[in-house]
Parts: C-alpha cells; sequence; structure tokens
C-alpha cells in the first residue's frame, strides 16, 4: 500500500514540496535522485546534506524501475488471490447445485 502511495505522489509530482517549474524548491537544481528513507526526490546539494547523507539514495530511473517491479510483483499476487477466490466460488456454486 506505502508503494502504491509513494508511486502516485510521484507520479503527481507531490514529494518534496516539487514546484510547478519543477526542481528542487530549495535550491532550483533538477531532482535527479530519490531517497528511499524519506521517499523524497532530491538535488544533488540535497543529497549531500547531512540529512539525507547516511540515506539510500537511488537515480529517479532506478528508483521508478524498483516502484514499477514491486508494484507489478504485488499485482501478480493480487491476481492469484482473485483466481484462487474465484476457484472457490465456483466450486462452491457447483457443490451447492
Amino acid at each position: 500500500q506505502q508503494v502504491l502511495e509513494i508511486a502516485r505522489r510521484l507520479s503527481r509530482g507531490e514529494i518534496l514540496g516539487i514546484e510547478e517549474e519543477g526542481g528542487c524548491p530549495r535550491h532550483r537544481e533538477p531532482l535527479e535522485d530519490f531517497c528511499r528513507e524519506d521517499a523524497a526526490l532530491l538535488c544533488a546539494i540535497c543529497r549531500e546534506s547531512r540529512s539525507h547523507r547516511g540515506h539510500t539514495v537511488l537515480p529517479v530511473p532506478e528508483a521508478v524501475r524498483e516502484f514499477q517491479e514491486q508494484i507489478q510483483a504485488r499485482l501478480e499476487a493480487l491476481k492469484e488471490r482473485r483466481d484462487k477466490l474465484l476457484e472457490l466460488r465456483d466450486a462452491e456454486m457447483r457443490r451447492n447445485w
């Protein structure tokens, strides 16, 4: 659930208060990295700051790819659960007939 919310926020540009013109609202630098711990997009200056220095930071395309993989894996798991539930429902309906 948290992965989906982060993906939604990334797509809407809400993480770290991105302004309409894009870029870091603090340093006006491009947001090229993603901090896993804070779920925040970072510019190069923010990335090197004390508040993120010890965090896991990925380039945005890599973070997006990881989120896509996580979403896809969860979607597959949900599809499998749905299929099992449909099978159980069908078996129950046949048994009741």
